[in-house]
């Protein structure tokens, strides 16, 4: 199987419900376009993570405030720095993001089931549209 982006997510400002769209705009150096966490040389610019991992713990896509959600990928198997091409975007991987307390408001002990699970930073290194159903290629 090859491995996909299955849902996207965007949050217009801090603790506004994220709201899925169809396709997003990736802006090169800053994240997404209409998400709060797009910021000019930030790391830590989208949030993505993986299907399996939500599914295994009851969640539907955007539930724990990632942009960018795949299926097929092993997030954790790449190292830093990777560069992943997703539709007309390439991504680099960043750190593991580590959940927050804001996990627990969702659900009591979900921050503790998602350390080490709770999906990858990365930077926007060419921007360009991605889209649900685009497939996720690692660039070499």
């Amino acid at each position: 199987m090859t491995p996909s982006i299955v849902a996207l997510h965007l949050a217009p400002k801090p603790h506004a419900p994220a709201q899925a769209v169809p396709q997003v705009l990736a802006r090169a150096g800053a994240g997404l376009e209409g998400d709060y966490h797009g910021e000019a040389g930030g790391e830590s610019q989208v949030l993505i993570a993986d299907q399996e991992t939500l599914e295994s713990l009851g969640l539907a896509p955007g539930e724990i405030r990632e942009q960018v959600t795949v299926r097929g990928l092993d997030l954790y198997a790449a190292p830093e720095g990777t560069r992943l091409r997703m539709g007309g975007a390439v991504l680099e991987l960043a750190a593991a993001a580590e959940p927050c307390e804001r996990m627990e408001a969702l659900r009591p002990g979900l921050e503790s089931a998602l350390r080490g699970r709770r999906g990858r930073f990365a930077r926007v290194v060419s921007g360009g549209v991605l889209a649900v159903g685009d497939p996720v290629q690692g660039e070499a």
